[in-house]
């Protein structure tokens, strides 16, 4: 993961400051940076999304391709992850420096996601065994300042958020095969439930606190995470300690406290970004990515 080397001046003055609650750049432990979230900003997806928190910059575009349901599910689609790290985010990433991380990303992705109520899977069935709607998510990390793993969890919810799928229509003749029809309106589709699509926080323990979004300087600082996946009712569905220093009970119970009430409040912001965005249509000004 990208990182920064700091002085152990440097490092005093960060972790003094997180004792008092006030953070380098203003705010409080509880904090985000201000967010910014785009969709419908890659052409020929099935959705997309651009997140840019801080300096992190997200890009994630969603696919929805006919496929065959698997064999122990025979009723459901299913979700397939693919996380590539751009060169350009990090010198770190270049060669083969950015393949771990991706593969670790996508593995917490698939963690996130293996709740049975995140996405209604029997939805994408379009005939069971035979079959069903494939939904491959991309995400690209175009830079990388901090605070990965939540900005691609807001910026994959936002993605699935915007995506449509062609409407089915199975058509069977009189010798009894089946032909299948995909509508070719662009309004008769399908839209996915993300009611229940969690986002991660990200809690850094620096000295006796924890802080949410942490910069590079602050991951710097922290010898130990802890990654909860919330969903917007403020269940946690998931939970990951990262980093080499160790976390004693009491501070995981503080971090789980404080992850369900941030994770909360950053769902209730992300959706209103969203129903924004949804309201103005076609007739929003795209400034994005490839916009």
């Amino acid at each position: 993961m990208a990182s920064v080397v700091l002085s152990e001046a440097e490092k005093l003055y960060i972790v003094h400051g997180v004792q008092e609650d006030l953070r380098v750049d203003g705010r409080g432990c509880e904090d985000y940076r201000c967010a910014e979230v785009e969709t419908d900003v890659v052409s020929n997806t099935s959705g997309s999304a651009r997140v840019k928190l801080g300096h992190t910059d997200i890009l994630v575009g969603v696919k929805a391709e006919m496929g065959t349901p698997k064999l122990e599910k025979p009723d459901e689609g299913y979700l397939e992850f693919f996380v590539d790290c751009s060169a350009n985010a990090t010198p770190e990433f270049e060669g083969r420096g950015g393949e771990e991380l991706g593969t670790e990303i996508a593995n917490t992705l698939y963690r996130v996601f293996s709740s049975e109520s995140s996405v209604d899977l029997k939805s994408l069935c379009i005939n069971p065994r035979e079959h069903c709607w494939v939904i491959y998510v991309d995400v690209l990390l175009l830079e990388c300042g901090g605070n990965l793993f939540d900005a691609i969890s807001l910026a994959v919810k936002a993605a699935l958020f915007n995506t449509r799928i062609p409407k089915v229509h199975i058509l069977q003749d009189e010798e009894g095969s089946k032909e299948i029809e995909l509508s070719d309106d662009p309004y008769d589709c399908i839209r996915l439930n993300v009611d229940d699509v969690p986002c991660i926080v990200t809690l850094s323990k620096i000295g006796y606190r924890h802080v949410v979004d942490a910069t590079l300087q602050e991951e710097a600082c922290s010898l130990a995470s802890l990654l909860i996946s919330v969903t917007s009712k403020g269940a946690l569905t998931s939970m990951k300690k990262m980093g080499k220093g160790s976390l004693d009970p009491e501070s995981i119970f503080e971090m789980m406290e404080t992850g369900q009430r941030v994770g909360k409040s950053l769902h209730i912001a992300l959706q209103k970004i969203l129903d924004e965005e949804e309201s103005l249509g076609t007739s929003r000004q795209k400034v994005g990515f490839l916009g």
